[in-house]
């Protein structure tokens, strides 16, 4: 399956736009920690790409969101690890996060909405005048982007990075697609 597949695969399924756009920003977070790591980008983005593929049809279900998705895309050919890390993202699902992309996704997931709200309460909106220090404030703050689960975010230490470390490379990676998450 190449990346415009999927993409096309995605927006067939999803057309929340906000949605698409957290799953455009896991896409490039991890395709920036594959790098970091020497590891497949390509790979790494498509499993930010499609980790939420299943996600509104699993509203009622959320054990299950992820299980669902992967399986239904690897039927339509989607590599075997891809497809691990998808049921490994949610922890709900109970799917061990065994490889380094399977506990990368894990993280990035929540980290990319907490960029986000930090973004917007930004005078500018803009990602770009977000900065590492900023985010770090608002992660002590548990009331703010309360959806965005700080004990998942911590593993990012899983991967042998510090917050700041994670931080920087998840708001880098957000901040070279700003136009496509409107930011």
């Amino acid at each position: 399956m190449t990346r415009a597949e999927a993409y096309n695969l995605l927006k067939t399924k999803i057309q929340n736009k906000n949605i698409i756009k957290h799953s455009l920003a896991v896409e490039e977070c991890l395709k920036n920690l594959a790098r970091y790591f020497k590891e497949d980008e390509e790979k790494w983005g498509m499993a930010g790409l499609l980790h939420d593929y299943d996600y509104l049809e699993m509203l009622d279900f959320p054990e299950k969101h992820g299980l669902v998705g992967a399986e239904e895309l690897e039927k339509l050919g989607l590599d075997k690890e891809i497809g691990q890390a998808i049921r490994a993202h949610n922890e709900k699902t109970g799917a061990p996060r065994v490889s380094k992309l399977d506990k990368a996704i894990h993280c990035v997931d929540p980290m990319t909405g907490l960029i986000v709200a930090a973004t917007l309460v930004l005078p500018s909106k803009k990602i770009g005048d977000l900065t590492v220090e900023s985010i770090l404030n608002r992660f002590e703050e548990k009331r703010f982007a309360a959806g965005a689960n700080r004990e998942i975010i911590k593993k990012c230490s899983d991967l042998g990075l510090t917050l700041e470390q994670f931080t920087e490379i998840c708001l880098k990676a957000m901040q070279n697609i700003s136009a496509e998450l409107e930011l």
